[in-house]
């Protein structure tokens, strides 16, 4: 049995004595790829997955791919079953910021609590299928609510949905960014991401215009059989993972990938509370992601106050934005192939701080476009964001993503605050409330690009996973290897090979 398959302890995150008794009997990349099975992975033991080649990770991450993108779709197909049930019960603006208060607050008990708790003892694949379970409890809750036409079941149902996925992000992206070569962290995340903002678009179009063209506003019967069909399919995927190969990287891999990278990165171990890079992480997406939100919510509001067109032409407006959104993604991801992430987090957001700031500004189709671009800039940072805070976390990779994810609460907040300024200003002034979330996730790039420069720098600039004459590096096998050939030169002899050790 490989080590670090079996049996939990209690204690979730490895000590550095543990790792350092592991190194010279820890499987290989091949191991921890012929061993990707259904038990529960020791959070605390090596797998031998953190040197796993690009190869190796095409697969794990193709399939969590597929399900960024399905997601995603039942995300987007959300928003309009969403709209559909506010207007038939005519749910008021005020009450409409609950609602996304109930969506986002679930993202802030999650994360921190059960959702962390189970990736760490668990594994990723059962965190996988958990926040699919958790999905699809919530979608098959709404068709109750809908029957009786009720507004706290509605609320109810949605946070049981945001529930669901903050769980699948508490496993999916820390998965993405760990699994395969490290210098590759931020690409993957950006790729996968990318295919999630693809499904969110289509989603929209596909409702609008298949699933509900010819339907009375006010009729939730459709919106109950999409909701059930939305459950099935959540609770399919938990059956495909389930049988579906995954290698697990634990806490472990991270923390023995990180001693690898120390002479590039200057790592040195330290507990949680000390982690600054992680803390600055949570609160720049804290701030970003309730701004983003705080700009998606009102955007179609304030293209009808700047522009002067009706509701359906905004939506036209709104469904490019995501389009630029999409883009976007792709084209950060082909940038860090040829820049240093931290660059190109710092360009991207410096975009979106200049087209927020105008859109306060620009009356007419030019505000429209101004803030449509601010769509465009806003595409890589989450994912940036992410992966940049967990990099020389070490031993505690999963327990800082929970917390990153945790952080996405803040689009209960910022909506609200925006909306409320809204209401006594306008909405050109409204965005002065993103603008300011805007700026606290500005700082971060900046902080990245003075004070962790060699740090990042030397995870991009790292081979781990690479293939040279010897192996793969950073792998079990190459270095068992290189110390055969040492001794073969030595005249050393198998039996006293085994002695000498």
């Amino acid at each position: 049995m490989p080590f670090g398959i079996g049996k939990v302890g209690k204690r979730q995150e490895p000590e550095l004595t543990e790792i350092y008794e592991q190194q010279q009997r820890r499987p290989s990349n091949v191991e921890a790829i012929q061993n990707m099975q259904r038990k529960s992975v020791s959070n605390r033991g090596l797998t031998g997955a953190s040197a796993l080649t690009v190869r190796q990770s095409i697969f794990p991450i193709v399939l969590v791919t597929i399900l960024f993108f399905l997601w995603g779709f039942a995300y987007g197909l959300l928003d309009v079953l969403n709209a559909k049930f506010q207007n038939s019960l005519n749910i008021t603006a005020a009450k409409a910021g609950g609602l996304q208060g109930a969506y986002f607050g679930a993202y802030l008990i999650g994360p921190p609590t059960y959702s962390g708790w189970i990736v760490r003892k668990f594994g990723y694949r059962w965190t996988f299928i958990t926040g699919l379970c958790i999905y699809g409890v919530g979608a098959l809750m709404f068709w109750p609510s809908a029957v009786k036409r009720s507004f706290g079941g509605f609320c109810g149902s949605l946070f049981i949905v945001g529930s669901g996925l903050s769980t699948l992000e508490t496993s999916a992206n820390p998965f993405i960014a760990t699994c395969g070569p490290p210098r590759l962290s931020e690409f993957r995340l950006e790729i996968s991401q990318s295919f999630q903002a693809i499904g969110s678009v289509m989603a929209p179009l596909l409702a609008s215009r298949v699933f509900f063209k010819n339907t009375d506003p006010t009729d939730l019967s459709n919106v109950q059989w999409t909701y059930l069909g939305i459950a099935g399919f959540v609770f399919c995927l938990a059956v495909v993972f389930y049988f579906s190969p995954i290698p697990e990287v634990t806490d472990a891999d991270m923390a023995l990938q990180a001693e690898q990278c120390a002479g590039l990165t200057g790592y040195v171990d330290k507990p949680l509370r000390q982690q600054w890079k992680l803390f600055f992480g949570v609160a720049a997406q804290f701030c970003y992601v309730g701004a983003q939100v705080g700009v998606a919510s009102q955007f179609i509001k304030y293209s009808v106050e700047s522009a002067k067109i009706s509701d359906a032409a905004a939506s036209d407006r709104y469904a490019i934005g995501q389009g630029l959104f999409a883009i976007g993604r792709f084209a950060a991801a082909g940038l860090m192939m040829v820049m240093k992430p931290r660059w190109v987090l710092m360009i991207f957001m410096t975009g979106v701080m200049i087209f927020i700031a105008c859109a306060m500004g620009v009356e007419g189709e030019g505000g429209v476009a101004v803030l449509t671009l601010v769509l465009f800039f806003e595409s890589c940072v989450f994912p940036t964001i992410f992966t940049l805070s967990i990099r020389g976390l070490g031993r505690h990779t999963k327990r800082g993503s929970s917390w990153i994810v945790a952080a996405v609460s803040g689009g209960a907040l910022f909506p609200s605050l925006t909306g409320l300024v809204a209401d006594n200003k306008t909405y050109h002034i409204a965005m002065c409330v993103p603008l300011v979330g805007f700026f606290v996730a500005f700082a971060f790039p900046i902080y990245l690009n003075t004070v962790c420069a060699q740090e990042l720098d030397g995870f991009r600039e790292t081979k781990i996973g690479y293939h040279d004459e010897d192996g793969t590096i950073g792998d079990i096998s190459r270095e068992e290897r290189k110390a055969s050939v040492v001794h073969e030169e030595k005249g050393i002899s198998p039996v006293e090979k085994e002695v000498s050790y």
